[in-house]
């Protein structure tokens, strides 16, 4: 199929009265060059199925046919977008899959069962990070995750030690996955444009992640560390070991959770998995 035989997205909109709903997290991208864009970042997508979370009036979509993609997945909650959707689907050459269902209570595993697959998603914000670390506790499912967030969002999970945005979610992240931060998008791009500017994120399975400590591990350690970030360490963590755990790390403990690299976290999760025989 040819995606410039359709419609343009906002006759589209306007034909189904698409008004994106707040409560959705809804912001529609109506810029096919900049939807074009996103889906190369997803890099090559050959033989692979990707699914698309929340795709509205289908954007995105259109883009991501026009790769080498064998088969896009497209979950949409919106019963109301499901017409437009559908009429791309008509076109599509049974490569397109419109499925109405809830992102959070989807069974990727089942859905994609076994399948090399992507994800490339502009992402509801209001469940984008509840969506994401779904995704990294089954991330040996995916070849790559390209998503879209508020770029506030977008920032923490690629940000760097000694960056503002450091935090928690860069730790669990970027334990999981190698990520780039590739694309910033303004507000005004979106229909209707939202307060805050978006961003892409490309994340893919991190080859070297330590195979001893589990993610769960990682998961209660950042969350004792970076709960009260602007403590000492041995009082941030006094619940899993406090300074006999830091001793054993070698770390210092009158640092606080933002001075500590991945990798410091990374020891101090493995001698905290022993320790309490976390799995």
């Amino acid at each position: 199929m040819s995606t410039k035989t359709l419609p343009p997205l906002r006759d589209v909109i306007a034909r189904y009265d698409l008004m994106a709903r707040k409560s959705l997290g809804q912001h529609f991208l109506c810029d096919l060059n900049l939807t074009r864009c996103i889906a190369e970042q997803a890099g090559d997508l050959s033989g692979s199925i990707v699914l698309e979370i929340g795709p509205g009036p289908g954007g995105l979509t259109r883009a991501l046919l026009d790769t080498k993609a064998s088969h896009i997945i497209a979950i949409e909650k919106d019963q109301r977008c499901l017409p437009a959707l559908h009429d791309i689907a008509a076109l599509a050459n049974q490569r397109l899959q419109v499925i109405e269902g809830d992102a959070l209570k989807t069974n990727y595993r089942a859905l994609i069962n076994d399948h090399p697959c992507s994800i490339v998603a502009n992402l509801p914000y209001n469940i984008g990070t509840e969506l994401l670390l779904e995704w990294l506790h089954e991330i040996e499912l995916y070849r790559s995750l390209t998503l879209m967030f508020q770029r506030e969002v977008a920032e923490r999970i690629s940000a760097k030690l000694s960056s503002k945005a450091y935090g928690r979610l860069s730790i669990i992240s970027q334990f999981c996955c190698n990520v780039q931060l590739v694309m910033n998008i303004p507000a005004r791009a979106f229909t209707p444009a939202p307060k805050v500017d978006s961003a892409v994120v490309h994340l893919t399975p991190r080859a070297e992640r330590p195979s001893d400590i589990s993610l769960q591990t990682m998961e209660i350690l950042t969350a004792a560390a970076f709960g009260q970030r602007r403590k000492m360490l041995r009082s941030s963590l006094r619940s899993l070991g406090g300074e006999i755990l830091l001793q054993q790390a070698q770390i210092d403990p009158t640092l606080r959770a933002e001075n500590l690299s991945l990798q410091d976290f990374e020891n101090l999760a493995r001698h905290l998995q022993k320790a309490n025989a976390l799995v």
